[in-house]
């Protein structure tokens, strides 16, 4: 069972991704990411991770996609004749993917892939909570900062005034 719910989630991811690079439409590509994250936190969860599912959930879906899609809105053209989508230089892409395609599967060769012992101590999202507010929390505070800036930098130039 474990087996059927993984591969029914890893082709979900994997036509959910390649349907955001290839649609014409943007907010289409967008419903397609948010479909593709969710099974990622499917596969999550498959891995025992709830809290990490937790998080995809909640920042990369209800967060990200939300924010990417109010971008969208806020565009003037989504479709059109006009928009092209063409590669304009295939052989270097293709040099380019084939390079890093070998680099990728020659490093995945040679590395020595070691099996860490159990030690039966599971972090917990309470010692996650705990360590984010102790020992994490001037960079936890300087992320929120940053993303504030952000937001009001986006609103900023969503205005046009």
């Amino acid at each position: 069972m474990f087996d059927l719910a993984f591969y029914i989630l890893a082709v979900l991811i994997l036509g959910s991704a390649l349907m955001v690079v290839t649609l014409r439409n943007i907010f289409h590509c967008a419903l397609f990411l948010v479909l593709c994250m969710f099974s990622i936190a499917g596969i999550y969860i498959l891995l025992e991770a709830e809290f990490i599912a937790a998080v995809q959930v909640l920042i990369y879906v209800g967060a990200v996609t939300i924010l990417m899609i109010f971008a969208v809105m806020l565009t003037h053209q989504l479709t059109g004749k006009t928009i092209r989508q063409v590669n304009d230089q295939p052989i270097a892409a293709l040099f380019i993917i084939s390079s890093l395609l070998v680099l990728t599967l020659l490093a995945l060769s040679k590395t020595t892939w070691e099996v860490a012992s159990s030690s039966g101590v599971s972090p917990s999202a309470t010692e996650l909570g705990r360590a984010l507010m102790t020992v994490y929390v001037l960079p936890f505070e300087v992320v929120s900062v940053v993303l504030l800036v952000a937001l009001v930098g986006a609103i900023v130039i969503s205005r046009g005034d």
